[in-house]
Parts: structure tokens; C-alpha cells; sequence
């Protein structure tokens, strides 16, 4: 019997929320040994360990702290990664946004699930005791989920004007980085559309030039020894395919501690890359939570893939035959177990 081919797409930092509270708890046992030993380290350099962070209520200040939403996070989209029956899916690719590049160079065999852990401690915890700038996420697109260039158009504007950088393209919405000044600056010149311009709390200016000193602090303390050849093919942030036996070890490095460090990661790229290269039978969007669903839904829409014209004509498709298997709902996720 065939098995259904689909592309893995990993969260970023915002993934956990007070909706998924728990969440390991319920569905971590797949990568139970993993997340023990998780706990352990981050134990021994005193930090809350994942089980624990996961079993409080939520609390902004607690759970959206770099050095602890980072870990958690991929301790959860691990286990649901580890939980998908290979007998009945073939995945023939893996990306991630922003952070979720992270996660999605383990799951693609780039690097191993240990040293995944320590790259991604470290990545999250580099500004544990002062965050440098911020980030703003705003819509251009219309009521049909269409993106409009009007919009886009003035955004763009705006944030030349002030100083900013276009941090993410995540599909209908624009993640916009700089420094507060700036950011300030945008938070009074954005037309508001309903709770937008939105700054996210306790996120760095990710993806913009102002994260140098992060980038260089990464190259002098993670090693090309983390990294070797994938096993799944690899989507960047910039729609480019690490292959499995020809991938350069020295590349991937350079592009994860520098260019997605200092430049904007597009999101909306990848995806389109791994929908024309792979063609798949379905996305599976690992949890927590379902964050990247509606910009999932966006992209498909801009490329008109599956005849999907519309945010009505995505739902529909979501209802009858799921393409978007999101891990982070209930009913989605039995398909994959």
C-alpha cells in the first residue's frame, strides 16, 4: 500500500499559548525519554524544567521568555513528530518558521535531538537578561484572505520610513523587527484592524541586522560538529532544499547561526517551495496549538493550490478533506496515529 506523502512544518516561538496549556502533558509520551532528559539538563542549569513549565498556568512572563517558550516548544512539536505512523506517511520534507527552523533541522536528521536541545537553549536564552528590540505582526490581506498590495504597499512604506525591517513573510501578515523607538514609531502609524499592529511580548528583534551580536556569539559556540547531511530533504527560510548526501555542512551552519540570525525569514517562500517541489498529499503543522494555520490557509490561497481562492473556499476544504493536518486539534491529529 502507498503511503500518503507530506511536508512537516514546525512552529515558532509563539506556538505556545494559554490554549495549549498542558500539552505535554497530554501528548508528549512519544519523546518521553527526551523530554526527561530535557528536564534534567535544564535542572541542572536552573531552569524550570519542560514537564514542570508545562503543568502551571499560563503566564506571559513565565512562558513566553525566550529560554523557556524555546525548549518547550520543540519538546512538543518533537513528540508529535515522533507520533506519526511512517507505516501510512512518507514525509518527503520539513521546514519551520523562524524558531521552528530549529526543530525542523533536527527532525530532518540535520542535527540530533540532544544537540538540537542545546542549539535551541541557547538560541532562546542569548538575551535572558536584555531583550534588544521587539516585533510587531500586522495583516495585509482583505476579508477573503486575499493578500492586498494596497496594504502591503503601505506597510512596506511605513516601516522604511521608520527605521524598521521586514522580520517574517508569514503568509497574510507581515512580522516587522527594530528597535522600540521604531516600533513605537509603526504602533501609532499603522492603520488599527481590529487588535493590530500587535507588538508580540518578550520577543527580540529576530531576523533584522540588530541581532549581530547574537549572531556572533552563535559561531563561537556552536560547533560545525552539530551539523551533518539531513535525511528528509530541508526547506530554509528562503525556499532553498538541503538534500539529503549533497547537503554542505558548512552552508547550513552559516545560514542558521548568520543569514536567518541577520535577514528576514519568509516563511510564505517556504512553503510555496515545498508545495511546487514535493507536491504533496498533505502539510501536517506539528503543535503546540494551531498558530500557523490561517497563514498556511493564506499561501495556499495566494498560489491558488487545490483551487483554494478564498478563506471560504480553504475552510470548506478543511472540513470536507483536511490538506492542513494540524497536530494541535484533536480530530486533525487522529489521522496521523
Amino acid at each position: 500500500m502507498s503511503r500518503t506523502r507530506i511536508i512537516v512544518i514546525a512552529p515558532g516561538r509563539g506556538a505556545y499559548t494559554r490554549e495549549t496549556s498542558g500539552y505535554l502533558n497530554e501528548y508528549g509520551k512519544t519523546a518521553e525519554p527526551d523530554i526527561k532528559w530535557m528536564d534534567n539538563i535544564r535542572s541542572e542549569k536552573g531552569y524550570r524544567s519542560l514537564t514542570e513549565l508545562d503543568s502551571l498556568p499560563f503566564k506571559t512572563k513565565i512562558h513566553m521568555l525566550g529560554e523557556n517558550a524555546s525548549t518547550l516548544i520543540y519538546g512538543c512539536s518533537l513528540s508529535d513528530f515522533l507520533s506519526i505512523d511512517r507505516e501510512k506517511y512518507k514525509i518527503v520534507g520539513v521546514l519551520g518558521n523562524s524558531m521552528g527552523w530549529y526543530t525542523a533541522l533536527v527532525l530532518s536528521g540535520a542535527i540530533s535531538i540532544k544537540n538540537g536541545f542545546y542549539l535551541i537553549q541557547r538560541m532562546g536564552s542569548m538575551m535572558e537578561k536584555n531583550i534588544k528590540g521587539g516585533q510587531i505582526i500586522y495583516p495585509i490581506i482583505d476579508e477573503n484572505w486575499i493578500i492586498s498590495r494596497n496594504k502591503q504597499d503601505l506597510v512596506l512604506k511605513l516601516i522604511n520610513e521608520s527605521g524598521a525591517y521586514v522580520s517574517i513573510n508569514l503568509g497574510g501578515y507581515i512580522v516587522i523587527g527594530g528597535s522600540q523607538k521604531a516600533l513605537d514609531m509603526l504602533l501609532k502609524k499603522l492603520p488599527s484592524i481590529d487588535d493590530f499592529p500587535f507588538q508580540i511580548p518578550l520577543h527580540a528583534a529576530f531576523h533584522t541586522p540588530l541581532m549581530s551580536e547574537v549572531s556572533k556569539i552563535a559561531l563561537e559556540k556552536i560547533p560545525l560538529s552539530y551539523f551533518k547531511e539531513p535525511k528528509i530533504p530541508l526547506i530554509n527560510g528562503q525556499g532553498h532544499i538541503y538534500m539529503p548526501y549533497s547537503a554542505d555542512r558548512d552552508e547550513l551552519r552559516n545560514y542558521t547561526l548568520t543569514n536567518q540570525v541577520l535577514r528576514p525569514y519568509n516563511f510564505t517562500v517556504s512553503i510555496e517551495v515545498a508545495l511546487k517541489e514535493f507536491c504533496p498529499d498533505n502539510i501536517v503543522l506539528l503543535g503546540p496549538g494551531n498558530t500557523l494555520g490561517g497563514s498556511i490557509g493564506q499561501t495556499l490561497i495566494k498560489n491558488n493550490w487545490l483551487n483554494i481562492k478564498s478563506k471560504e473556499s480553504f475552510i470548506q476544504l478543511q472540513k470536507q478533506k483536511p490538506f492542513l493536518i494540524s497536530m494541535g486539534d484533536k480530530k486533525q491529529r487522529s489521522y496521523l496515529s
